[in-house]
């Protein structure tokens, strides 16, 4: 069903349910993303205080992922048992008060502990944003309303890159606390209170919504029983253990672990990147406004890429050619030295095509799984992929530590990319 088959109160109808719900999911995923990678930030200050090698760094960053995979397919169905207001509402406010308590580490098992806990406490947030996008809005344009919410992970680097510099330069010594410490403290906060919101502000589903009309909500509730009753026609998934048989939910969550690998490997470890290109090793707020440069890019491409293809209805070449387009910017990145305008354009490569292929990949598994195959599939690919965070921070550094550079972290992550587009490629018909 494409926006041109609907009619002009159906149109407003959509209009008026994306406003009402996916700006705030929106402002959700922009202080939980500054609550995962900040850690990118509080390393160029707490790395030396601490005494943490770039490997205990690179560990420290990705272990928060382990404690995302155990958790995420659970935490995704009771989110379905329990309701998204409430359940959504439990995930913020633990990992805000974690991520606060991150200003309190002092050694290596306690950075260790923390970021796993962080992991933990946030997992089943993302998929459990995809599957509630799916109560409201049906499949021919969910790939737009993802990238619209996903565009969070690129504005809250936007938008965090420099507030998180700022904080660090300017309150470092307030009070007694380094930068880093208040860094963790006062972007851990916003995540609790925003979390108490959810349960005022969001509905389990448009059955529950006071805000719409009868009519409202019955014409929500056919396009997604149109949408249910397709899938049924082509032998849809329905079950738990349905979704694990589905050979297509493996090929997705095997080309989403590649793509997050190359992801997490250049967030986490931007703002060092970026400050060894020649930025004052002091002015953390210089690199903080740098950061914006990758960001504001992939803000403006996955947006159009994600739009555009919900308009073609197309979504191999979406997904594929936008990964094409950072596994240049790896490449360019590894040969470019330490020149900053080079360095930067492939930077921001990596982030416009990563983020724009994982925002129409994640329409995909919509398409062929439903109800509790939906919850349990959306989670698993999303805690396979995510375990890419822990491989990509660590691989970094681990070769910083044994070469003293990033280059062949680099080549390798452009393979890994490839490696992904090739299974992707090679199941593309059933895809």
């Amino acid at each position: 069903m494409s926006t041109t088959r609907l009619s002009s109160f159906e149109i407003r109808l959509y209009r008026r349910a994306f406003w009402r719900i996916v700006p705030f999911l929106f402002l959700c995923y922009i202080v939980a993303f500054l609550d995962r990678v900040n850690v990118g930030f509080a390393k160029l200050q707490m790395a030396d205080q601490l005494g943490f090698s770039d490997a205990v760094y690179g560990f420290g960053a990705g272990i928060f992922f382990i404690g995302y995979f155990l958790f995420e397919v659970p935490s995704n169905l009771i989110l379905e048992k329990v309701g998204a207001k409430l359940w959504i509402a439990r995930i913020m406010v633990t990992w805000g008060i974690i991520s606060s308590c991150m200003m309190l580490v002092e050694t290596e098992f306690w950075f260790y502990t923390l970021r796993f806990l962080l992991g933990v406490a946030e997992a089943g947030f993302f998929p459990g944003v995809i599957l509630y996008l799916t109560y409201w809005f049906p499949q021919a344009q969910r790939a737009r309303m993802v990238a619209y919410f996903m565009t969070a992970i690129a504005i809250s680097n936007v938008i965090g890159s420099p507030v998180s510099g700022a904080i660090m330069q300017f309150l470092d010594g307030a009070n007694g606390w380094a930068g880093w410490q208040w860094l963790f403290l006062l972007e851990g906060l916003p995540s609790v209170l925003v979390g108490l919101l959810v349960l005022l502000i969001l509905d389990d589903g448009p059955q529950k919504a006071k805000w719409l009309k009868t009519e409202e909500r019955s014409a929500i509730l056919r396009h997604l029983k149109e949408d249910e009753e397709a899938k049924n026609a082509r032998r849809v998934r329905h079950s738990f253990v349905d979704a694990f048989r589905d050979g297509r939910v493996w090929v997705i969550s095997m080309f989403y672990l590649s793509m997050v690998v190359g992801f997490y490997a250049v967030n986490f470890w931007m703002p060092t990147i970026i400050q060894e290109l020649g930025a004052n090793p002091e002015d953390y707020f210089q690199v903080g406004l740098l950061s914006m440069i990758p960001w504001g890019s992939a803000t403006i491409l996955m947006v159009w890429v994600g739009s555009r293809s919900d308009r073609t209805g197309e979504r191999y070449w979406h997904t594929q050619v936008p990964a094409l387009v950072a596994a240049a910017g790896m490449l360019g990145l590894a040969l470019a030295g330490h020149n900053p305008v080079i360095s930067l354009i492939c930077l921001a490569m990596i982030t416009s095509g990563l983020l724009s292929s994982v925002v129409v990949m994640w329409s995909l598994p919509a398409a062929f799984l439903s109800g509790t195959a939906a919850a349990a599939g959306i989670a698993w690919i999303n805690s396979i992929g995510n375990l890419g965070g822990f491989f990509g921070p660590e691989l970094i550094g681990r070769v910083r530590t044994a070469t003293d550079s990033n280059e062949m972290a680099f080549f390798f992550l452009s393979g890994v990319i490839l490696f992904g587009m090739a299974i992707l490629h090679a199941n593309r018909k059933k895809v």
